[in-house]
């Protein structure tokens, strides 16, 4: 696998990880501040699910195009802040099609 084909699953998963959370969010709100508790209980597991698979999508990507430790911590908690998912996957994007195109 290259670092072309481990960016794509990547991608997507920041997006998707990152549209979870808000909707976490969302419940996080309706259940602590409404107490409807139901939409919480569904979520909360999906998004779990939804970021261990974005942490071995970022640690594969990192591994790949050889990133040191700290950055791909980074990218890796990036997911756990609301929206900070969508700007770390453009600079990740950025960061790698520019290693791309040196290389």
């Amino acid at each position: 696998m290259t670092v072309e084909s481990a960016l794509k699953p990547f991608r997507v998963l920041a997006y998707v990880v990152g549209v979870m959370l808000l909707v976490l969010v969302t419940c996080i709100v309706l259940r602590y501040g409404f107490d409807i508790e139901g939409p919480s209980k569904v979520v909360s597991p999906i998004h779990g699910f939804l970021y261990m698979l974005y942490l071995v999508a970022t640690m594969n990507l990192g591994m790949k195009a050889r990133w040191a430790w700290p950055y791909t911590v980074g990218v890796m908690l990036a997911g756990t802040v609301p929206l900070l998912s969508f700007v770390f996957e453009r600079k990740v994007t950025r960061r790698v099609e520019a290693g791309l195109a040196t290389a």
